[in-house]
């Protein structure tokens, strides 16, 4: 059977003024040798806990209906002050008029003024008031100060997902305006290759448009995208293209951002393959290396470290990285051995 968990306010009502009751009960057997003759210790006692424990409610109930606690903390402090001696002036008012009424009060107020028993009453009510409004108002500072942190990690969660979403939304229009490019270009010079690409295109844009609903998906996944885009490229390229893989199986359900290897490798092709009068290749390579997954895309080409000229893969790919893993992982694009760019991702390994 399901059970409601009782706040944490009444467990901290009934357990301080129980503990009240217990250290005078403590107080009265094992200390105060004077009290031991008191007739009415116990019903002064249980009516001291029980006005302070509905005087103490009510306080709450006026702190919460004036939202004091959503002023700032010095307002708060001033405000608390007032209200502790307010309602320790209350709870003392009802204690004595309860005792006197219900004759069990003790010797040493027999004969005594009000003003007298009222004063002597206040200064212990304005002490376990005291108390009872810093343990109220300590608790509250603490739970508002999560909830802000709370808060905040929820509003970096909402920015991170957003700037995801700006980034994907930039991604796929522009894959789409370079793969219409392409398809274009063979559109007059062989129009059965044109069908050709268009449908392959279709089925690239199917895969990405699953593959967009995530923050990650697998490597199997991903390159099933990166496949079908080398395909309809290599309609475009012909022997232009030439495409090598070394993709370690164990890695192939590793998760990686989507269309993050995709852009890459097609900004290879854009910037690297394109330029070239024969063409080039281009390498696509996973594997483990040491306590991290690296992904690692090579293309025929030289690197011009422009901003102009490193197209938007790179940027799209150090950002997403970055929201993803922060520090964790890394991106490098450069010129290596050769008449070649490589470009590294090092991202943390995932448990499957």
């Amino acid at each position: 059977m399901f059970k409601r968990k009782l706040p944490y306010y009444w467990i901290a009502q009934f357990g301080g003024w129980g503990f009240y009751v217990l250290l005078y009960t403590f107080y009265y057997y094992t200390i105060s040798a004077y009290y031991s003759d008191y007739a009415y210790y116990f019903q002064n006692m249980f009516t001291e806990a029980g006005t302070g424990f509905l005087i103490s409610h009510l306080m709450r109930t006026v702190i919460k209906e004036t939202k004091l606690l959503t002023l700032s903390l010095a307002k708060q402090i001033g405000w608390m002050v007032v209200t502790t001696l307010i309602f320790g002036f209350i709870y003392s008012s009802v204690v004595v008029v309860i005792e006197e009424k219900m004759g069990w009060e003790p010797e040493y107020y027999i004969g005594a003024t009000f003003a007298y028993k009222l004063a002597r009453m206040a200064v212990g009510g304005a002490l376990f008031f005291t108390i009872w409004s810093l343990l109220y108002l300590m608790y509250h500072y603490v739970v508002s100060t999560q909830r802000q942190r709370i808060n905040q990690v929820k509003l970096e969660a909402v920015v991170k997902d957003l700037e995801l979403k700006t980034i994907k939304a930039h991604i796929n229009p522009h894959f789409i305006f370079n793969a219409l490019n392409s398809i274009r270009a063979l559109i007059d010079e062989n129009p059965d290759r044109a069908r050709t690409a268009v449908t392959e295109l279709s089925q690239l844009l199917r895969s990405s448009m699953n593959a967009d609903k995530e923050e990650l998906v697998s490597l199997e996944r991903e390159l099933k995208i990166v496949n079908n885009y080398l395909a309809l490229e290599q309609i475009r390229f012909e022997d232009r293209l030439r495409v090598q893989l070394d993709i370690d199986p164990d890695t192939l359900k590793q998760k990686v951002p989507p269309m993050m290897l995709q852009t890459l490798v097609e900004n290879a092709i854009k910037h690297g393959i394109s330029k070239e009068m024969h063409g080039g290749e281009v390498f696509i390579g996973s594997d483990f290396v040491a306590d991290h997954h690296e992904l690692v895309v090579r293309n025929t080409g030289h690197l011009v470290s422009t901003d102009s000229e490193e197209g938007f893969g790179i940027s799209s790919t150090t950002n997403r990285l970055q929201l993803l893993f922060g520090n964790k992982a890394s991106f490098n694009i450069q010129n290596v051995a050769g008449h070649t760019v490589e470009a590294k991702i090092i991202m943390p390994v995932t448990v499957n």
